[in-house]
């Protein structure tokens, strides 16, 4: 049964998604992707009477984890990401901070491999490892709640742009198919930016696949 309320802001200079998603039971809360002003993402959180655990990272371009440094210390907890970005995370040029904005390197306290399940805020959470946009590239799947947290893999109608440091198109389309084979057509994605989508959407319409 569906327990979680998911929230979500668009932030910083090129509208990027951050999601806040709430345990209803618990009141423990994910932080997925925060962008920029940090001090919004508090703002709201607080209005969610949420209780942070972890920050999780879709990938390490600059327009999704800005905030992440504020936040991280703001609620003392762990930044997540696949054990492929650290060197994006790490290289202001990678993560493009450097050319888009000032230049903004960091580093993910627990590094996943591809298909690592594990639990955080009350959720049952599985890292799939999902390189093209980045070579570490990666989304959550909430099997439970039915949902998908995609980033810049998967977009409503697109997939995420290949030509930045670390991408690859032959990768990106093997991501995609990936995630069109083995999520259920009703699963919920929330991509990195733009519109929500859905698994079925997407396999019937989405060109790329």
């Amino acid at each position: 049964m569906a327990n979680a309320q998911i929230e979500w802001m668009v932030l910083g200079m090129v509208s990027t998604n951050t999601y806040l998603v709430k345990n209803k039971e618990t009141g423990q809360l994910l932080i997925i992707d925060p962008a920029d002003a940090a001090g919004r993402i508090q703002e709201k959180i607080t209005g969610m009477e949420g209780h942070p655990t972890a920050i999780l990272l879709t990938h390490g371009h600059f327009d999704h984890m800005m905030a992440a440094d504020a936040l991280k210390k703001a609620y003392d907890i762990p930044v997540i990401a696949c054990r492929q970005e650290e060197a994006v995370l790490k290289d202001a040029r990678y993560n493009l901070s450097a050319s888009w904005a000032s230049p903004h390197v960091m580093e993910a306290d627990r590094y996943l491999e591809d298909g690592a399940a594990f639990r955080e805020a009350g959720f049952e959470i599985r890292m799939l490892h999902t390189p093209g946009h980045t070579e570490g590239s990666c989304c959550y799947y909430l099997p439970d709640e039915a949902v998908l947290f995609s980033g810049d893999t998967l977009f409503a109608g697109s997939v995420g742009r290949t030509d930045f440091p670390t991408s690859s198109g032959a990768d990106m389309q093997k991501s995609l198919r990936r995630l069109l084979a083995e999520l259920p057509g009703e699963t919920r994605v929330c991509p990195g930016h733009g519109d929500e989508t859905t698994i079925a959407y997407e396999k019937r319409y989405n060109p790329f696949a």
